[in-house]
């Protein structure tokens, strides 16, 4: 199954030419020195947006924050397996997070 999903959030990147996954036993996307996308071992995927933003998207998607191996994985956005199903419009919310990142003081 984690392949599967995997395949998923890779198709996901894709469709995003900016940026390229990064990691081999914890899949994510980082730029500018701060990660902005997860795939973790619960094959969930989650997607880092400002506080705001963030706050707001978790009641448009009916989700909840993201929690990553145990931890609360700060102004990121569990996104819901049903909304997997549109990578096209999955790829605008990780394009805004990328721009997001890339606005905060580099590391």
């Amino acid at each position: 199954m984690w392949n599967e999903k995997l395949k998923i959030y890779d198709a996901l990147i894709d469709k995003c030419p900016r940026f390229q996954r990064k990691g081999k036993t914890m899949p994510y996307t980082s730029a500018n020195g701060y990660m902005f996308s997860l795939f973790n071992k619960n094959c969930e995927i989650g997607i880092r947006f400002s506080k705001e933003i963030q706050e707001k998207y978790i009641k448009e998607f009916d989700s909840s924050i993201y929690r990553s191996y145990g931890a609360v994985m700060k102004g990121y956005v569990l996104i819901p397996e049903r909304m997997w199903e549109d990578l096209d419009a999955l790829a605008t919310y990780l394009d805004e997070s990328y721009e997001y990142v890339m606005t905060l003081d580099p590391k």
